[in-house]
């Protein structure tokens, strides 16, 4: 919890995942779950690491208005152009990963219905690039933030994984963001 303009603000971490269809289920749930039974006027920073932003994405889709931000670090951030799977099916070393035998990921998202600029674009977005990530380059960080709706982004000299590599400029970006726009 950071405290934001004398309120309480509340994040829920949102960590990634490149296992199958099962994980997206496992780690999808318990998110809608925990956002369906907030009180009626609580709101939450969602904080979203690698595939996690498709979770985080599908959150503000359906409780905008339960969301005060949501932060993308070095995350998948989906637009409302195209189905959840393009950014994936952009980028051939995550297909592979996620193409595996058995795996019905790739394919469930290529069938879910674009996000809306209604709900999911309601949500301001924020996003920290990590410039040393080599899973989910900069440049492909930089492109899906070119094609959003991102209010601020921040730079870190960080790997894909921000929390243990660089865990205090991680920290400062977060509570920096939700100062200025939870």
């Amino acid at each position: 919890m950071g405290d934001s303009n004398n309120q309480t603000t509340h994040f829920v971490l949102i960590h990634g995942s490149a296992s199958g269809a099962w994980a997206w289920y496992k780690y999808n749930e318990p998110l809608i779950e925990f956002m369906a039974n907030l009180a009626e006027n609580e709101k939450v920073v969602l904080v979203a690491h690698s595939l996690g932003g498709l979770n985080v994405a599908f959150a503000m889709e359906k409780f905008p208005e339960k969301i005060s931000l949501a932060v993308f670090v070095t995350a998948f951030l989906p637009d409302t152009e195209h189905r959840p799977s393009y950014m994936l099916e952009k980028d051939l070393s995550l297909q592979t990963l996620l193409k595996r035998s058995g795996s019905l990921f790739l394919e469930s998202l290529a069938k879910a219905n674009k996000f809306t600029k209604e709900k999911f674009g309601s949500v301001v977005r924020d996003y920290v690039v990590c410039t040393q990530d080599l899973l989910v380059v900069p440049s492909l960080q930089r492109f899906m933030i070119e094609h959003n709706e991102v209010k601020e982004v921040m730079e870190i000299p960080a790997d894909h994984m921000a929390i243990a590599s660089r865990p205090k400029e991680l920290c400062q970006c977060l509570l920096e963001f939700a100062r200025k726009h939870a």
